[in-house]
C-alpha cells in the first residue's frame, strides 16, 4: 500500500496537489484502499470512492482543474470494467433507438425538485451566456434571446426544439418571438411539466425519439441534446434534421464538444451521470453534415459553461437542507462531484461549447454572426 501511496503522490505533484496538504486542492485520503482502488479501476474507481467516502478535497473543481491541465486524465487504467465498456462502445450502438430512453429515465426522470431548486427560474439545463452579466437568471435569458436572434425568428413560424427539456426555449420563443414550437424529448417527467409550464401557449411538447419525429419546420434548434446522439448516429440525426427542415430554414446546433475525437466517454459519467453519453469533435461533426448542410457560423463560448455549473453547484448546494428529504448523502456526494469536475473541464478547456448555424443551401448573401 505504501508503494502505491508513493505513485500516487508522485503523479499528483505533477498537477501540484499533495496527500494530506492544507491548499484547498490538496487531497486528504480517509481510507487506506483508496490507492488500490483508483489505479485497479481508474477514473470509475476514484468517482465511486468519493461517493463512498474515501477521500475529499475542499474545493473539487480546483482539484480536477489541475488534474486535467496536468493531463493526468488521459492516464489509462485497463481494468476488466474499462475493457469491457471500451470495447461495448466502440462494437454496439449504444445510443440505439431501442436504448434512446434510458438517459431520460436514468437522468432527467430523477425528480423534478432537484432541478428547480439547481436551475434558474426558467430551468435551462444548458451552459448560460454571462457575456453582460453575473447573474444566472439573466445569462440564461441571453442564452435563449441569442438562440432567437440567431435563428431570426418571425412571428408565424414553426420550430422544432430537439431535445425540449422542460420547455424553456419553447415557452421563450412563443412568448417573445410568437412562434409555434414543437419540442421533442426522451424523460416523462420533462414532458409533464413542459407541458403544465407552456399551457395556453401555442407549444406542443412530445415524448418521442428524435428519429421518430414528422413535419415540415421553418427552423430547428437543438440545446445540449447532441451529446446523447453517440457518433454511429451522427449522421443520421443530420439526415432526420434535413428531412425535417424547410429549404430556406436554419437549424441551430448547442453543444458541448471535445477537442478529440472519440468514441466513449468517462466510464464514472456514463454509469452516474449520463448513460450511453458521448461528445462529439469537430471533425465528426464536420463529416456528419457534409452534403446536408452549408455551416455558416461556429460560436464557442465554453469558458461560461464553467461559470453555469458553478452556479448550479452553489444552488444545489444552498437547497441541499430541503432536498435530503428525498436524497441520500450519497447522492449529494455524487451530484457534487459530477457539478464540479464538469466545471473544471471547461475550466481547463479540455470540453467546449459550440452554437453551429447550419443552413441548407447557404444562406442568400451569407450569415452575420451574432455574438
Amino acid at each position: 500500500m505504501e508503494t502505491l501511496e508513493k505513485k500516487a503522490a508522485e503523479l499528483l505533484a505533477k498537477a501540484d496537489i499533495e496527500i494530506g496538504g492544507s491548499r484547498p486542492w490538496d487531497l486528504t485520503v480517509h481510507d487506506e484502499r483508496f490507492f488500490s482502488r483508483v489505479f485497479r479501476e481508474g477514473s470509475l474507481g476514484l468517482g465511486e470512492s468519493y461517493m463512498d467516502g474515501w477521500w475529499d478535497v475542499p474545493a473539487l473543481d480546483e482539484f480536477f482543474t489541475r488534474i486535467f491541465q496536468a493531463g493526468l486524465n488521459k492516464k489509462q487504467v485497463f481494468s476488466l470494467p474499462e475493457l469491457f465498456f471500451f470495447f461495448s462502445s466502440l462494437l454496439l450502438n449504444r445510443q440505439s433507438k431501442r436504448r434512446a430512453f434510458q438517459v431520460g429515465e436514468r437522468h432527467y426522470d430523477i425528480g423534478n425538485d432537484l432541478y428547480q431548486a439547481m436551475l434558474d427560474k426558467r430551468l435551462v439545463y444548458t451552459c448560460g451566456y454571462w457575456k453582460d452579466t453575473d447573474s444566472l437568471n439573466q445569462a440564461q435569458e441571453a442564452k435563449l434571446d441569442l438562440v432567437c436572434r440567431k435563428l431570426g425568428l418571425r412571428p408565424g413560424q414553426k420550430v422544432l426544439d430537439i431535445g425540449c427539456g422542460w420547455g424553456s426555449f419553447a415557452r421563450f420563443a412563443a412568448e417573445r418571438y410568437g412562434v409555434e414550437v414543437v419540442g421533442i424529448t426522451i424523460s416523462q417527467e420533462q414532458a409533464a411539466l413542459a407541458r403544465e409550464l407552456c399551457a395556453g401557449l401555442p407549444v406542443e411538447i412530445r415524448l418521442e425519439d428524435y428519429r421518430e419525429t414528422s413535419g415540415a419546420f421553418d427552423h430547428i434548434v437543438s440545446l445540449g441534446m447532441f451529446e446523447h446522439v453517440g457518433s454511429k448516429n451522427y449522421r443520421t440525426y443530420m439526415e432526420t434534421a434535413s428531412r425535417l427542415l424547410k429549404r430556406d430554414g436554419r437549424f441551430l446546433l448547442h453543444t458541448i464538444g471535445s477537442n478529440t475525437s472519440v468514441r466513449r466517454t468517462d466510464s464514472w459519467l456514463d454509469r452516474y451521470i449520463f448513460p450511453n453519453g458521448m461528445l462529439p469533435s469537430t471533425s465528426q461533426i464536420g463529416k456528419s453534415i457534409e452534403g446536408l448542410f452549408v455551416m455558416e457560423d461556429w460560436h464557442n463560448f465554453g469558458a461560461d459553461y464553467d461559470k453555469t455549473l458553478m452556479a448550479w453547484h452553489r444552488n444545489f448546494e444552498a437547497a441541499w437542507p430541503e432536498l435530503q428529504k428525498n436524497y441520500r448523502e450519497r447522492f449529494r456526494r455524487m451530484w457534487k462531484y459530477y457539478l464540479l469536475s464538469c466545471a473544471a473541464s471547461f475550466r481547463a478547456r479540455k470540453n467546449q461549447l459550440w452554437q453551429i448555424i447550419l443552413s441548407k443551401e447557404g444562406i442568400p448573401g451569407g450569415y452575420t454572426s451574432l455574438r
